[in-house]
């Protein structure tokens, strides 16, 4: 089986955690004339971005894959060296010299609700990552990212043949109709959220139902779980246990790491959906996207027992 190419954004988040619940200060019939303001009880500043999570996660999963996003010249450096501490392959990002790196600033409120403002510097550029010379890609990972970009990465993927995993996420509504539906129609794997499907449905028509009768869906439900849908029906998720609830920054783009990495494994919807699930928990369980670890062994061994079953997979050598 060839390499994982991930496009997306890399940035630095700046973390923010409100104490209260947004919905106690925003007026639904105040929202056009909108000025609130949130007192916030901690902020960090942290590695993150959509692509840049999910090769974490898959390389702790045992994959080596290609990060293949545009990035800044100077602040990248060590960044670039972290993530290749942790097996991923950033020999594929194209640096802008005379740009940053993105940045979002997220606030999260006591519920996990999160409200985001997004810089992309580079990311602006990522329409210039040829993904078309790379040999060996099997699965393509089209996450949020420039929008032109993500149209360009939809079809290099179809020119190599790969697998696409396709997570438009949060740039659902920068995206053209067209290219929306597109993404939508040559995945092989679509993965978001209740609330990102909804606003897919709102803009293609698409139900979560009419896209997985030729492809699998990956639906994540926040505490509630998540559902993998496919032509052959529907595996119910449960949540992983966790010790604490600390902070949902990037445990989505783990669901879906774990996700493909499952599958890649030979597992079943049921069993490739756990592992997402279980990738997110470590994810839940720490301050930042990129802070969680875990070797085969003890993955294993929680999994086991989370869900009262063994890891059974094809690959003995799996993670």
């Amino acid at each position: 089986m060839g390499r994982i190419a991930v496009t997306g954004s890399v940035a630095f988040d700046t973390i923010m955690e409100f104490g209260g619940r947004f919905g106690d200060f925003i007026l639904p019939d105040k929202t056009n004339e909108l000025n609130v303001a949130f007192l916030v009880e901690r902020l960090e500043k942290r590695r993150g971005g959509t692509a840049a999570n999910i090769v974490f996660s898959l390389a702790l999963l045992g994959e080596r894959p290609l990060l293949c996003a545009a990035v800044g010249g100077g602040d990248f450096v060590d960044y670039a060296a972290a993530l290749e501490a942790e097996g991923v392959d950033a020999s594929t990002v194209l640096t802008c010299d005379d740009i940053s790196t993105a940045t979002a600033f997220i606030t999260t409120d006591r519920d996990g609700n999160q409200i985001t403002a997004f810089y992309p510097g580079a990311m602006a550029r990522a329409a210039g990552v040829d993904l078309s010379k790379l040999p060996d890609v099997s699965e393509v990972v089209v996450g949020a990212d420039d929008a032109e970009a993500m149209a360009l990465h939809v079809e290099q993927a179809r020119a190599l043949n790969a697998r696409l995993v396709f997570v438009p996420a949060q740039q659902i509504p920068a995206m053209a109709d067209e290219v929306l539906r597109h993404g939508l129609e040559e995945a092989w794997l679509v993965g978001g959220n209740d609330y990102e499907f909804e606003m897919i449905r709102e803009r293609t028509g698409l139900s979560i139902a009419d896209l997985s009768s030729a492809r699998l869906v990956a639906v994540t439900r926040g505490a509630a779980g998540s559902e993998l849908h496919s032509p052959d029906g529907v595996a119910v998720i449960p949540t992983a246990p966790i010790s604490e609830a600390v902070d949902p920054t990037g445990a989505g783009d783990a669901y879906v790491a774990g996700v493909i990495a499952g599958f890649r494994s030979g597992a079943s919807p049921d069993v490739a959906g756990r592992i997402g699930s279980l990738a997110a928990a470590y994810v839940v369980e720490q301050h930042g996207p990129q802070h969680h670890r875990f070797d085969a062994a003890s993955f294993r061994e929680r999994y086991a027992a989370a869900f009262g079953f063994p890891l059974d997979l094809r690959s003995e050598d799996w993670g």
